[in-house]
């Protein structure tokens, strides 16, 4: 008789549950941190032009070499430093956990944080470390190197800004907690557009630091594309894990043509700033919500009761991310991406009457 999944499966992959994506048809999507805008008509007139031209009938190139250079130059990574392509940042994430899962490595990741860093640690077998924020959800970095110390990492993760909070660590404290590392620091910079602030333009001064970045934040969700920048000897070790042809022709050819229209993009990401000050305003005068600092383009609030404020969002058509339930440290509270502006007015007066 076969045997069923509970009997050959490992038991921590049993134990998990599944990365929850919610059905946001129909609804005011607010629950996934993606720009709010679509590209310009005339721009995606063009970009249709330009992918079908794609050679799909082909592999891809697989190191993304011509993206690899293109994003080089637009960002201005330094020169010595190297980049390596993925499928989104999810993709960047496995690859680095897996190639430093040696039998009894640990990860250290301070918490509540992106929940993909656990699952990775899990899948992959580390021993999993974390060090909880404070209640402001501002970071210890005090607690956060003695722990490093007694625990010695091969492998740290910092959002910075920080996901799901949208705080953005002090740079002394980032700085300390590079410095105090033996391992290997993961700075994943998804929401850098926003928080204009980056470690990528010192990645020449530590040996042991990795910046890693999306394009999915910057407007590009869709396309999957994840880079990280990091010492040639740490990418040629990371390169015998990456899937060959880990991303595809239409996204390379995609990547570049919005690198071409880089200031389209920062434009928009610039708007979904300005409203996320207002928004953040409107949301902390409501009664019973606080609403905590942001970097990033969402804002999280605590709420007196964050399932019946979820429920009535979703009845009225607006969808956001209820995090109740899945850390001590985040009771009661919503994820809110920022939106359009009415998408924005939308999601305060179904609020209110959801409160």
């Amino acid at each position: 008789m076969a045997l069923t999944p509970q009997q050959l499966v490992r038991a921590e992959i049993l134990a998990l549950r599944a990365y929850p994506v919610a059905d946001a048809a129909g609804m005011v999507k607010l629950d996934a941190m993606e720009l709010p805008y679509r590209l310009p008509e005339a721009l995606r007139q063009e970009l249709a032009a330009r992918l079908a031209q794609a050679e799909v009938n082909r592999y891809p190139e697989p190191t993304g070499k011509r993206l690899r250079q293109q994003l080089a130059q637009r960002m201005a990574v330094p020169e010595g430093i190297e980049l390596m392509l993925g499928n989104g940042s999810d993709d960047l994430i496995q690859i680095v956990t897996f190639a430093l899962a040696r039998p009894g490595a640990v990860m250290l990741i301070p918490e509540p944080t992106f929940v993909v860093y656990r699952i990775n640690a899990t899948l992959s077998g580390m021993t999993l470390a974390s060090v909880p924020l404070r209640g402001d959800f501002s970071f210890d970095c005090d607690a956060f190197v003695a722990k490093l110390r007694e625990v010695r990492p091969a492998l740290v993760f910092l959002a910075y800004p920080n996901n799901p909070t949208g705080v953005l660590y002090a740079q002394s404290d980032v700085e300390a907690v590079i410095r105090a590392a033996e391992g290997l620091v993961v700075l994943d910079e998804a929401y850098h557009v926003y928080a204009r602030k980056s470690f990528l333009p010192r990645l020449a001064e530590f040996p042991n630091l990795v910046v890693m970045r999306t394009v999915s934040k910057l407007g590009l969700a869709g396309i999957r594309l994840g880079y990280l920048a990091a010492r040639p000897e740490w990418v040629a070790e990371f390169n015998k894990v990456r899937q060959v042809y880990n991303v595809s022709v239409l996204t390379q050819v995609a990547a570049e043509f919005a690198l071409e229209h880089l200031e389209v993009l920062e434009e928009q990401a610039a708007a979904v700033c300005a409203e996320r000050a207002q928004l953040r305003v409107q949301l902390a005068a409501l009664p019973g919500v606080t609403v905590y600092p942001s970097e990033a383009n969402f804002l999280l609030l605590r709420v007196p009761d964050a399932q019946r404020a979820f429920d009535g969002l979703c009845r009225q058509g607006v969808l956001v991310r209820n995090f109740h339930g899945t850390h001590p440290m985040l009771a009661q509270c919503l994820r809110i991406t920022v939106g359009k502006p009415e998408e924005n007015r939308i999601l305060l007066n179904a609020l209110r009457e959801a409160l």
